[in-house]
This record gives structure tokens, sequence and C-alpha cells, in this order.
């Protein structure tokens, strides 16, 4: 007989097309909480409501970090909702359980100027073209590190101007790429990638040596190289989080951004809607009689 952890962990890569880096998360975190309840003397096949919120809080007392204890929880959430699908729960031990409002946090950004000077960076070489080519399209389009490494050349429509994704559960969506960025896409595919693949072929947009597809760790570096002198310590989700930042404080509207973030709800797009120091200074300027 498959246990529970096995059988969730099949469920969510077959049938709901979740990527690898995913089921490993969710692998990692019912494994801590699989160790939490049996020092507890209770195991994975037969958990309280009681187990979970004492998880929980031994997470948040532990001193981890708001973000990490909200995603274990969403996956103990997940889990419960495949057991009870399954017939191993009677009733649902994380029903109502909500998360609390302090630990959803607004995401740390930088300003446009210091993306501007991001954007600038990569220079010289056509090693250098590819970073920039990236950098243009991970701002312009708002994708996730994942999304990046795994665009095809023909996701790209340069006529009509947007990107077509496949993103979390492969779903597909469509997003506007700015005209600047598409003109380095442009440059890059013309000048540096045939120097990548060296006579192989790939459909992979970006490319690292010998032709390979470009690594979430490669990213990562890339992404370290060039914000080493910003004002904040940036991932290639510091750049998702401006773009959404930066276009709602142009004036975008939520449900369109969230269309173009690929959020299947809202709220996660919501976060983005929590007052910033530029949205404020906007409201000023516009509404005070002395402005």
């Amino acid at each position: 007989m498959i246990d529970p952890v096995e059988r969730f962990l099949n469920y969510s890569t077959v049938e709901k097309g979740l990527s690898a880096n995913t089921i490993e998360a969710y692998k990692r975190d019912i494994e801590k909480f699989s160790k939490f309840i049996q020092e507890a003397g209770q195991d994975i096949n037969s958990f309280k409501r009681g187990d979970i919120i004492s998880f929980i809080n031994s997470l948040r007392d532990s001193g981890n970090q708001a973000t990490t204890v909200a995603r274990n929880l969403a996956t103990l959430r997940g889990f419960c909702k495949f057991m009870l699908m399954e017939g191993l729960l009677k009733e649902d031990p994380i029903e109502n359980l909500l998360t609390p409002k302090g630990w959803k946090r607004i995401p740390r950004i930088i300003g446009t100027d210091e993306v501007s000077a991001l954007l600038n960076k990569p220079e010289g070489d056509k090693l250098s073209l590819r970073d920039k080519a990236i950098l243009e399209i991970m701002y312009s389009s708002g994708l996730r590190a994942s999304e990046v490494i795994n665009l095809k050349t023909g996701d790209i429509n340069f006529e009509a101007g947007f990107l077509t994704i496949t993103g979390k559960g492969s779903k597909q969506r469509v997003v506007p790429v700015h005209e600047q960025a598409l003109l380095t896409i442009k440059e890059y595919i013309k000048e540096s990638r045939p120097v990548f693949l060296k006579k192989k072929t790939s459909n992979y947009l970006f490319l690292a040596k010998g032709g390979k597809p470009m690594t979430r760790q490669r990213l990562w570096q890339l992404i370290k190289k060039y914000s080493a002198e910003l004002s904040i310590k940036i991932s290639p989700h510091t750049l998702r989080h401006c773009f959404a930042s930066h276009l709602l404080d142009g004036g975008a509207d939520l449900r369109a951004l969230q269309k173009m973030l690929g959020h299947t709800d809202i709220s996660t797009t919501q976060i983005y809607t929590k007052v910033t120091p530029e949205r404020l200074r906007k409201i000023h300027k516009k509404h005070h009689p002395r402005s």
C-alpha cells in the first residue's frame, strides 16, 4: 500500500501538473510535519487539528520567517484536501484555520531608477546581450524564474507584442512585452544565440554554454552578479514584484495584473495594493489643495 504522502505527491505531479521544485517543497514540508507529530506520539494517518496548530506555532517559535510558516500551512491545506478526497480523513482538520494577516508582507522592491540601472548593467559581449534580454523580459512581463528558463522561441509573438506563458499547473496565459524588451530579444536571437548554439538546435530561448537551456541556478547567479550595487539584495522574484508594484503605481487595473501574473486567486495579487511610499506621494500630490 502506497503511503498517503507518496500518493499526494504523485497526484500533485500527474493530475495537477505541478513542477518538480514545487513537489520537492511539498515533500520537505510534509516530512517536517510528520517528524513533528511522530515525536508527539501521532502519525501521518491520524493527525488532528490540534497537531497542525501545534506544528505551526512551533515553526513561528523557532524563528522561521512568516513566508515559510505560511507556505507550510498551504502545503498541509492541500494535503488535507487530498486525504479528504481519497477518504483517508473523515473531516478537514485545517478547515477555517486562517492565515494571520501579519504573515503577508509587502514584497521588497527597488525603484524605477534602480531598475533602469540594473537593466543597463550588462554590456560588452555576446554573453552580456543574453543577460540583458533576460533582465528586460523579466521586468517587462513579470515572469517567474521557472517561466523565464522554460521560454521557447515560438512563445514570442513579435508582431503583436506578447508572450504565451506556460505557468504553474501547466496553465497558459498571454502577457504583453515592452517594445524595448522585444528589440533586445531580437538582437540577442540574431547576434548571441547562434554563439551559444554552436551548430546545435534548441527550442529554448535562453541558452547557456554548449547550447543547453538556462538553469535556475544560473539565473540566480546572473541576478546576483548585476544587482550587487543595488540598495537591497534581490532575487529573480524581485523583478516580478517590481513589475507588479510599478504597474499599480501607474494606475493599472488589479484584475488585469492578476491575469498577467498568472494568479489563480485575486487575494494573491492584492498584496501589491498595500500602500507604498510612491503611491502615497502621488495620492498626496493629486488630492492635497496645496500640492
